[in-house]
């Protein structure tokens, strides 16, 4: 038994090593958010409306990164997302793209990322006909960018034509053609991602059979799930449908969810994972999506258990496109220096806390780590030490019985590296 369990021990070590983070990618089309039409206005589509559900749904999802369409072309509301839905309740990391409109829409497309794992290096418009196709280059923040030696994620962001007659599929024929010569130019061997609302019927169309079969060999995309046929009103797609969350219309487009219009396609290099980057197999899926309401409201009977009935709720009342996502395996580790001010990329979860106080934490290799958590007078209340595997962690501490207020979680490994969060007790009653 010893010896199994130190087979055991050495196996997991050897996993954080090797397989040390996954990456959340999360694509979702906002639904005017921020923009003021005759149909989508204030009066049923505000900021102060959506904000809040899209609060609940990033706050489950909880994204490494986050592409999204249908956002106003005003920067200030591309700024006003990341500061009232993103870095909230203490946190700070994220941070977005520069904003780019050459096709001179009233909507366009943004990025959104972790900061703490990921850094943008560089953005491009692919092509600018009817509407920006976005070029988003991310790299991983890892412990051998000295050598100049990382990961790197490209993120290709697409709002394609809407509708359904041939001239609105010959329109995103060319979007996507033209943005598979720039791509080519460019990233024929990378890890991309194309991704959006793609407003696709069917999967004979001209242009997702572009992305498919491309004459590049090298430049060709796959549809994670492989589920490929004609998902307009076809029940045997329900459970990957995608839009519309409502049956009935005002702004939000009604008829229940019948099409699959959101996508990420995937390199091969994502598949196979030859570039440090893989796709976690199984892991894509269209949140609060169970398969039960064809035709239907994503939060009507029976009742939708695939998600918490809340982010239920605020998927139906936010938009009417349901958010997509996967996971990425990512085989560098992260480059925590002693000095950096977030070593340990740790979170208090929830925050404020009533009882239990759950923290989530990254320790950059194998050791010990201490915590105290002190009052604003600088007493220690709880003391603890830890022996730790290197990778992501978690701690709980029970607060059941200190009194509300604010105090000071510290964490020290046995490399001096610190880091302090501030953590709010709630009370019992509050």
């Amino acid at each position: 038994m010893k010896q199994f369990i130190s087979v055991l021990i050495a196996l997991t070590f050897s996993l954080g090593i090797f397989a040390q983070d996954t990456i959340t990618v999360m694509q979702y089309n906002l639904l005017y958010y921020g923009e003021v039409t005759g149909f989508c206005n204030n009066n049923n589509n505000s900021l102060e409306m959506k904000d809040p559900h899209l609060r609940t749904i990033l706050d489950y999802v909880k994204p490494d990164i986050f592409t999204v369409n249908e956002l106003s072309f005003d920067e200030n509301v591309h700024q006003h997302l990341l500061d009232n839905s993103l870095n909230i309740n203490f946190i700070t990391h994220y941070k977005r793209a520069e904003s780019r409109n050459t096709a001179g829409s009233n909507i366009v497309n943004m990025l959104y990322y972790d900061s703490r794992k990921l850094r943008l290096k560089t953005q491009f418009t692919a092509q600018n006909y009817v509407r920006d196709v976005d070029v988003y280059e991310l790299y991983y923040y890892s412990n051998d960018l000295q050598q100049g030696d990382t990961a790197f994620v490209v993120c290709v962001v697409g709002h394609l034509k809407a509708g359904n007659s041939s001239g609105d599929a010959n329109a995103r024929k060319i979007m996507a053609e033209n943005t598979l010569r720039f791509l080519e130019t460019r990233y024929e061997n990378d890890n991309v991602l194309f991704m959006g609302d793609f407003n696709f019927y069917t999967g004979t169309e001209s242009a997702f059979q572009l992305m498919l079969n491309y004459s590049n060999t090298a430049m060709r995309f796959l549809d994670p799930i492989g589920q490929i046929g004609d998902w307009n009103n076809n029940s045997f797609y329900a459970g990957i449908h995608t839009q519309s969350t409502n049956t009935n219309s005002d702004c939000k487009a009604g008829g229940g969810l019948d099409d699959r219009f959101d996508f990420i396609l995937i390199s091969d290099e994502v598949r196979f994972g030859t570039n440090h980057v893989r796709y976690v197999q199984e892991s894509f899926k269209a949140v609060g999506q169970d398969g039960q309401h064809f035709n239907g409201t994503i939060n009507g009977a029976p009742q939708n258990t695939s998600v918490p009935s809340a982010v239920a709720t605020a998927l139906f009342n936010f938009s009417d496109h349901l958010p997509i996502t996967m996971k990425l395996a990512v085989d560098k580790t992260l480059d925590i220096a002693e000095t950096s001010s977030r070593p340990f990329l740790a979170e208090i979860i929830p925050n404020p806390v009533k009882s239990n106080a759950r923290i989530d934490l990254y320790m950059p290799q194998y050791g010990n780590l201490k915590l105290q958590l002190t009052d604003l007078n600088g007493k220690v209340i709880i003391s603890q030490n830890y022996s730790l595997m290197a990778g992501k962690q978690l701690l709980e501490i029970n607060l059941n019985d200190l009194p509300a207020g604010i105090y000071f979680v510290s964490l020290q490994d046995g490399n001096r590296r610190n880091e302090h969060l501030k953590l709010i007790k709630q009370s019992s009653a509050f």
